[in-house]
């Protein structure tokens, strides 16, 4: 299968080399982009898909932003905020912001937002980014109070990351669905047009602030497009209708650096892989209750043999339940080496020495999924394998009916574990495990302002998702992105891609 699928690419790279360049998106100062999964819903908070944060990061702004390379909180909408207390945030807001639509930015828009994507019942996508919060007060026309309802010392990761700012006027009409075919914001860009799944039309925003740290927007206009086929990607690219994509798989990015006809940049990532496992029978009573399985399952799979020859570039292997990069992560915990051997012996200790069969799902990385499965068979595990999109992947295992599955998860780009651990361990609907103990320290570790003790708690509660086996983490990603020779793009560790810090040579 694998030498089927590089003989496509590689017959790709063979057309298009004859196929006349098309105008690049510098001759008409259009940047145009193409990504392969469709994007559900463009309302920032109705969907959970890494394109949804790049769409957001364009048109929308927050009160603050992290600055990729210092990773310092830095006013954004804000133009200054500070702690009143340990429960208490306070902004003062820029004057003469707008949106898109005219409408004027000030404290109505920001305390209307954060109340309304913070009640429950408008039915947030990730409501780990928002539950944190107690309410938003108005103390004048361009000063906001933010209330927590306990200390929660991750909330300006989220402040700066996954808190756009909504006009009231406008979305308080049209809602989440008015908003998800024409959204408005007051970011960099503008959208023109949304075409849903399979286009989006930004156009620069003339009226954008100016001395703020996501710069001045300089590209004129930028055009996404879903083009689901990577080969036809590739295509597009070297074509010359199109100026970047992202996700190239190694062996396709080698042949284009190759090709000389664009440039191919490797760039690790926050997101890691793990195989989710119903190690509480909330789904079925599989033999995934079992400890000893679970351990087996995770001597059964070379993850390191599988970085080495599939996912390359920056990854390595992973071994607790977050990027290591993320404030309280440790790599202190329970490994599982490969070895076969002891996965058959934990097997058969488990009373299933011939193996067994099981569901197993997956929405990405198809090779990397075959791969682990073939490890698996190796062991006497054979699994029944089904191939979903990732939101109806996503929607299965949250009314849990996925028993075993191989996903990821790129944190939001948040750097700190309560976006991650706390998130799939914490008690929320994507929680299998269900652990009183694990739920108790990650909730110590997300409501204490004292670092050392948020590190001992996460600590304690890695170390116990690791000895029980809940997850199998994997590796960490990274990110091929092939672009045009006239395009300057600086990809970034938080796999954000700032095109409004593009610019043409």
């Amino acid at each position: 299968m694998k030498r089927l699928l590089a003989a496509s690419a590689l017959a790709s790279l063979a057309v298009v080399s004859a196929i006349p360049a098309a105008l690049a998106g510098k001759a008409d100062d259009t940047l145009n982009i193409v990504w392969e999964r469709e994007l559900e819903n463009v309302d920032f908070y109705f969907n959970t898909a890494r394109e949804g944060i790049i769409f957001s990061r364009l048109t929308w702004d927050g009160l603050l932003y992290r600055d990729p390379k210092t990773m310092d909180y830095v006013p954004l909408i804000a133009k200054s905020y500070k702690w009143v207390d340990d429960v208490t945030l306070e902004f003062e807001l820029r004057e003469g912001l707008t949106f898109h639509n005219g409408e004027e930015l000030d404290a109505d828009d920001v305390v209307y937002t954060y109340n309304w994507v913070s009640d429950p019942a408008n039915g947030m996508k990730t409501p780990s980014n928002v539950n944190w919060i107690k309410t938003a007060e108005k103390v004048d026309k361009y000063k906001v109070l933010v209330h927590l309802k306990e200390p929660f010392p991750a909330a300006l990761e989220f402040v700066s990351g996954t808190l756009p700012i909504y006009p009231k006027d406008y979305y308080s009409e049209v809602g989440p669905d008015g908003m998800g075919l024409k959204p408005v914001g007051s970011g960099p860009y503008k959208v023109l047009e949304v075409e849903p799944g399979k286009k989006v039309v930004w156009e620069k925003f003339d009226g954008y602030m100016k001395g703020g740290p996501k710069g001045t927007p300089t590209i004129g206009k930028i055009i996404q497009r879903t083009i689901p086929e990577r080969n036809t990607q590739i295509a597009e690219l070297l074509a010359g209708r199109a100026d970047w994509m992202w996700r190239v798989p190694a062996d396709q990015a080698d042949r284009l650096q190759s090709s000389g006809k664009v440039q191919v940049v490797n760039e690790q990532t926050f997101r890691i892989g793990y195989l989710t496992m119903d190690a509480t029978g909330i789904v079925a009573d599989t033999p995934l209750k079992d400890e000893r399985v679970r351990k087996a399952i995770s001597h059964a799979i070379d993850r390191k043999a599988i970085v080495e020859a599939l996912v390359r570039g920056k990854s390595s292997v992973v071994d607790s339940a977050c990027f290591p990069s993320q404030v309280g992560c440790t790599t202190d915990v329970p490994k599982y080496e490969y070895d076969p051997k002891k996965a058959k012996a934990l097997l058969a200790e488990a009373g299933y020495p011939d193996g067994f069969a099981i569901d197993f799902f997956a929405y990405r990385n198809r090779d990397y999924a075959e791969a682990m499965i073939g490890f698996l068979n190796q062991v006497g595990i054979k699994v029944n394998f089904s191939y979903l999109k990732y939101a109806a992947l996503r929607d299965k295992i949250r009314a849990k009916e996925v028993p075993f599955a191989f996903m990821t998860w790129g944190s939001n780009s948040v750097n700190d574990v309560s976006a991650i651990t706390s998130h799939f361990f914490g008690g929320t609907n994507d929680d299998l495990a269900q652990d009183p103990k694990v739920q108790e320290l990650l909730n110590k570790g997300d409501t204490t302002v004292d670092l050392k003790a948020r590190e001992a708690a996460y600590k304690e509660a890695l170390t116990i998702i690791a000895e029980k086996a809940y997850w199998l983490p994997l590796w960490s990603y990274n990110t091929n992105y092939a672009f045009s020779n006239d395009l300057n793009f600086t990809p970034t560790a938080d796999e954000i891609p700032r095109f409004f810090n593009a610019s043409w040579k």
